[in-house]
């Protein structure tokens, strides 16, 4: 036998309805669509939300307590694993900040894996300089590099 819902949704139909709208993940839409359906009473059952879904009992069972605990916020709470604390952090990125900024600068990746091992005794991989400086950092390295023919626009005298 199927459980009845004992849960009330403290958010307004409309509200769900626009927040639906404009959620961004599948997963956001999922969590607002099931609270939509208990709201306007479309769902009377638990066993109907877990097939409407497509989704296990026990995970709609999570999510609902998950609402009950800590509301609309905690139910579109998501959860990532913290992962590692970054090599290059506090002092030292921003040195590396400013050093980039600076008109010299660095010519190459290399060149700032060599400089943080003889300045900060740091041994870091080429391939995570590479990632923090170009697409977290957004720094490109301006390498002067020769232009062919530009002897053509020299005066000649």
């Amino acid at each position: 036998m199927a459980r009845p819902f004992n849960l009330e949704v403290q958010e307004s139909a409309e509200y769900l309805s626009k927040s639906l709208k404009n959620a961004r993940t599948a997963l956001d839409k999922e969590r607002l669509q099931m609270l939509w359906w208990i709201k306007t009473e479309q769902v009377t059952q638990h066993q109907e939300v877990s097939r409407r879904l497509g989704r296990d009992g026990s995970t709609i069972t999570r999510w609902l307590q998950r609402y009950r605990k800590g509301g609309l916020s905690s139910l579109l709470e998501v959860k990532t694993a913290p992962g590692a604390t970054p090599l290059i952090q506090g002092e030292m990125l921003s040195q590396l900040i400013s050093k980039l900024e600076s008109p010299q600068g660095f010519s190459s990746y290399r060149q700032i894996v060599e400089w943080l091992e003889q300045e900060w005794h740091v041994q870091v991989k080429y391939k995570t300089v590479y990632s923090l400086v170009r697409y977290k950092l957004g720094a490109k390295l301006k390498v002067p590099r020769p232009i062919r023919g530009a002897t053509r626009f020299c005066e000649v005298g």
